[in-house]
């Protein structure tokens, strides 16, 4: 089976994320899937506009796959385009607008494919969370860079700090979410976004973007000091003795024993 599946709809790719198994958790294998994906429909004269889904009614994404990264099977990037960072994805900079269908639980990894996308349409079913905290870890897939920039810092921080889920009617509240519908229409809905977009001038619509995004020769301008700030942070956490035992505990379903080192 593979782990990402494309389709067409007119002038719109969609992009899905088929690990339902797993609630859409990304490995290697994902990783590598959505990147290669995202480049064809970049390159596409005939696509407009890309949303990304996840397989089932219950998970969009559950972020990594921690148990694969416990038990040394690899991490949810393509080793071939380390630069496109957490899922083939959060820093895949392209020309096309992207929209998020988020169809259930979006937390770690799964929020951080949301806040890379342009417009997030989501069931109301769904849910976004950062929980790595409660892993050993830090969102350092674009969660603590973005996060700040989408909805107010006081409720970013509760978010991440905390760990605990937001719903999809509270993440529409604070902006995280442009619309929130029911799960029958989530796919449609996010459809008739994209093909409103679609309808548009394509060279207004991609130069529109990169201001608002302040792209420059394919990367955030805006973003660099958060990068590389969280680079840092990334670095200092990820050989830690609580990285180690999140992974550990998380994979043995047991509370962690944290050591704070």
């Amino acid at each position: 089976m593979n782990a990402a599946l494309m389709s067409r709809n007119g002038p719109v790719a969609v992009i899905t994320l088929n690990r339902p198994e797993v609630r859409n958790a990304v490995n290697t294998e994902m990783a590598v899937a959505v990147g290669r994906l995202l480049e064809e429909a970049n390159d596409d004269p005939e696509v407009r506009a890309i949303v990304i889904t996840g397989a089932g009614d219950k998970s969009f994404c559950a972020g990594a796959d921690l148990k694969a990264v416990a038990s040394g099977a690899g991490k949810p990037l393509d080793p071939d385009h380390l630069e496109w960072g957490f899922a083939g994805f959060v820093r895949h900079e392209i020309d096309k607008p992207l929209i998020a269908a988020v169809n259930g639980f979006a937390l770690g990894g799964g929020t951080e494919i949301a806040l890379a996308c342009d417009l997030v349409v989501a069931s109301a079913t769904a849910s976004f969370g950062l929980p790595e905290v409660r892993r050993g870890l830090a969102a350092g897939a674009g969660g603590l860079v973005r996060l700040k920039q989408q909805i107010p810092i006081k409720v970013a921080m509760r978010l991440t700090l905390t760990g605990e889920p937001m719903s999809a009617a509270e993440a529409e509240r604070w902006g995280l979410v442009n619309e929130v519908v029911e799960p029958g229409e989530l796919l449609p809905a996010a459809l008739r976004l994209a093909r409103c977009i679609a309808e548009n001038a394509p060279l207004a619509v991609r130069w529109s973007r990169r201001v608002i995004l302040e792209l420059d020769d394919g990367s955030r301008a805006g973003e660099q000091t958060g990068w590389r700030i969280n680079e840092q942070a990334t670095e200092a956490i990820r050989g830690s003795a609580d990285a180690v035992e999140g992974a550990r505990a998380f994979a043995a379903k047991r509370a962690p024993q944290w050591k704070g080192a």
